[in-house]
């Protein structure tokens, strides 16, 4: 950025969101296109956000019984075959090495799409006894899968980075308690970290991951009214264990086929938290991912220069050894409007200003990036002052996006009200549902809308008695939404 005309941003959430995005995640730093259609570079700010994501969930996950562990990059062909007894897998959307250096492989390996056919076997080595389960793994790393879709910066590239778990149970109500265990982390997740509200349910029967018994997902709506399927846990039955000869021997030396889970979340939550915070101004971060949560700007002139730079440079400092990670913008060859665009653009949720009368009655003024909203503090106990702001912007963004989504979820009872509602509102529209999925068809053929969701409790009354499609009895409620 080499002058104030590239601190702005030039298109609009509401009427470009496509395009704002784009310029959002360039402008702030996140991430730059590749040379290579379909992947990006990611920058250090960015990556920074995502390291913040993966710190809260791999502590979770290590205090619920997951240990880290890293599988190969590259699967053998005939491991990927395996699957196919349970699923055609991802085919369509494998990349293959055929050559090492000059010579020919004499099996293709496949890129990494996904763990379960490299994972597995080897959870069937380790497994003999009861007394080896639960086995609960989980690394993170990045998998490949070349989709041909527009490049849109962490909801869709050919590269990703996320984390996957693979858990073998020795029975069904162990693996469905793992599932949930991970699911409700998800939902923490969005809630206690990044100040969203998500949705919380099954994928329908047809939607499921394929060879899965049960598929729970959190759903975060995003200020288009679009969908984001925001993390996946999935119950897996006994089909990847059958396939993949997961056994064990209880306590009378039986021999029983394990149940298995796998459940994993993607960088896409970073696209859905730019997406939903952000704003005309730029980027805008809950405290907890904030790379830089404070930054303290001085304001002098000349005749008043030292006595500033000093009460600014205490002051961050006290707040640096309370842990709160802060700047001191001490730059002499920019003035205070430019730094305010500056950090704005870059998402610091909290400005301290310091001049000559906050030096004077020993104060500070505190400023709420999401808002705008300022106020005159006392310098005395800055450190705990500064902390209940955080927790108030927090709270800010999350009852923004908690009155989107109560705002964007609608009832209808007939197809045209679907068709009519979503291409109006967007958002989710709720409906009876028979079950069927050719009653999806002819909302997806019309709008490009899909049932994103059906309720988590199987015993759940839907919303009304008979499908707004086909019109025969409902079996459970349907969640409509165009997605991403």
């Amino acid at each position: 950025m080499s002058g104030e005309q590239d601190l702005g941003i030039t298109e609009s959430k509401e009427h470009s969101p496509g395009e704002w995005y784009a310029e959002v995640v360039q402008k702030a730093g996140l991430a730059d296109y590749a040379p290579m259609g379909g992947f990006i570079v990611t920058r250090p700010r960015g990556y920074a956000i995502w390291e913040r994501i993966q710190s809260h969930l791999d502590g979770w996950f290590k205090d619920t019984g997951a240990q880290n562990a890293y599988f190969p990059l590259f699967i053998p062909e005939s491991y990927l075959e395996r699957e196919k007894d349970v699923v055609e897998g991802f085919d369509p959307e494998v990349a293959w090495v055929t050559h090492g250096g000059h010579d020919e492989l004499e099996e293709r390996l496949a890129v990494r799409p996904t763990s379960e056919s490299i994972i597995a076997p080897f959870m069937a080595d380790w497994t003999r006894s009861h007394r080896d389960l639960p086995l609960r793994l989980n690394q993170w790393c990045s998998v490949v899968r070349w989709e041909a879709t527009e490049t849109k910066p962490f909801f869709r590239t050919k590269e990703f980075l996320w984390q996957e778990g693979h858990t073998a149970h020795a029975d069904e109500d162990g693996a469905w308690d793992e599932t949930m265990t991970r699911l409700d982390q998800y939902e923490r997740l969005y809630e206690e970290v990044m100040a969203m509200p998500p949705l919380k349910g099954r994928k329908p029967p047809h939607d499921k991951f394929p060879g899965a018994h049960t598929t729970t997902t959190v759903e975060a709506l995003m200020p288009d009214g679009k969908s984001v399927q925001a993390a996946t846990s999935h119950y897996l039955g006994t089909s990847f264990a059958e396939a993949f000869d997961i056994t064990y021997a209880d306590e009378d030396e039986e021999e029983n086929v394990a149940h298995t889970t796998s459940w994993g979340l993607s960088w896409r939550a970073m696209g859905a938290l730019i997406m939903t915070h952000s704003d005309d101004q730029g980027l805008v971060l809950p405290p907890a991912l904030a790379p830089t949560q404070v930054v303290v700007v001085p304001i002098w002139q000349e005749d008043t220069k030292d006595d500033v730079l000093e009460y600014a440079a205490d002051l961050a400092a006290e707040l640096e050894e309370a842990d709160v990670r802060v700047e001191l913008d001490d730059r002499d060859h920019r003035n205070p409007g430019f730094k305010y665009n500056e950090h704005e653009l870059n998402g610091v949720p909290l400005r301290i200003e310091v001049g000559p009368h906050e030096v004077e009655d020993e104060e500070a003024t505190l400023v709420h990036r999401p808002d705008g909203e300022s106020e005159t503090v006392d310098r005395d106990d800055i450190d705990d002052t500064v902390e209940d702001h955080l927790d108030t912007i927090h709270a800010k963004l999350y009852a923004s996006a908690e009155e989107t989504l109560e705002g964007e979820i609608r009832e209808a009872e007939s197809r045209e009200e679907i068709l009519g509602t979503i291409g109006q509102h967007g958002g989710y529209v709720k409906c009876g549902w028979c079950g069927d999925e050719d009653c999806e068809d002819p909302i997806k053929e019309a709008i490009a809308a899909e049932i994103v969701m059906v309720p988590l409790d199987r015993d759940e009354e839907p919303i009304h008695d008979d499908c707004a499609i086909c019109g025969e009895d409902a079996e459970e409620t349907a969640y409509f939404a165009k997605s991403y």
